[in-house]
């Protein structure tokens, strides 16, 4: 159907009107820049984590946990770098341009801290086309805001998610289950709006955390696993259960497996080894 001359001239009405008003609306972003932020330009710098924190990751799970030093200074680090880049999209920027062009990797591993120390406490695993992508204490929605970046772009085969640990612990504030579960969600089928198939991992175990010590996380990490294990037999990916690894009778982490009750020591992601690669190989084979 034609558009008559009336309705033609007052959509071009209304479409001068929007650019009117937002011409100053631009040059009023242009000049605001929030007090205590980096400006976001692609050459804005990564807030250097604390040298405590530097040292953890290639000792996490080994030592008892940190002191109430490293705490505070990891705790002003984590609020610089929400102020800067919440999602953390500059942790991997360098090391994914780095990727850009080359070999497309096998699988890529997200999640958060247990996801980033995986690589230093078993080097061996990632290697030939197995990249990390973990980022100590985010939470779902984190992860969510870089999945474009940290996983898509990359275009792997598989992508392992593990995350869950720091939602339930509120790093980022409050977390229901249905926000947590809609993250999830929305990492899942963008993944395989892409073709890219999914290991879709339970939250490990813990029964306390050493950062949030009111907490009392063991009953919600189950009902959180069991709905993952659910999800994952709807979208076709496969589940890897950690958990079950790794637990003591109290769904605590077994003090043997990690010092500070949340992180997997050495014989702990020995143990989780063999699980991560049976899962990866089982969704190679998916179609």
């Amino acid at each position: 159907m034609r558009t008559k001359p009336k309705s033609r001239h007052r959509a071009g009405a209304l479409l001068m009107t929007l650019a009117m008003a937002v011409a100053p609306l631009g040059a009023v972003k242009a000049q605001y820049k929030p007090a205590g932020t980096t400006p976001l330009t692609a050459e804005a710098p990564c807030p250097a984590p604390p040298e405590a924190l530097v040292k953890r990751r290639s000792l996490v799970g080994e030592p008892p946990p940190p002191s109430a030093e490293d705490l505070q200074a990891y705790r002003r680090y984590v609020e610089v770098q929400r102020a800067n880049d919440w999602p953390g999209l500059c942790r991997y920027a360098a090391d994914n341009q780095s990727l850009a062009g080359g070999a497309r990797p096998r699988i890529v591993l997200i999640g958060d801290s247990i996801t980033e120390y995986w690589k230093s406490r078993d080097p061996a695993v990632f290697a030939d086309g197995v990249v990390d992508r973990g980022v100590s204490g985010q939470t779902t929605p984190q992860i969510l805001l870089r999945f474009y970046q940290d996983v898509i772009a990359l275009r792997p085969r598989v992508v392992h998610i593990m995350a869950g640990t720091n939602d339930i612990a509120g790093n980022t504030g409050p977390m229901t289950d249905a926000r947590f579960q809609n993250n999830i969600r929305a990492m899942v089928e963008l993944a395989q709006a892409h073709g890219i198939k999914v290991v879709l991992a339970s939250i490990p175990p813990a029964k306390a955390f050493y950062w949030q010590p009111e907490a009392r996380p063991a009953g919600r990490i189950k009902a959180w696993n069991a709905w993952l294990r659910a999800y994952a037999g709807e979208r076709g990916a496969v589940f890897v259960d950690y958990h079950a690894a790794l637990a003591d009778a109290d769904g605590g982490l077994k003090p043997d497996l990690g010092a500070d009750g949340v992180h997997p020591s050495a014989a702990g992601y020995a143990l989780m080894d063999p699980l991560f690669l049976s899962a990866w190989a089982q969704a190679e084979r998916r179609r």
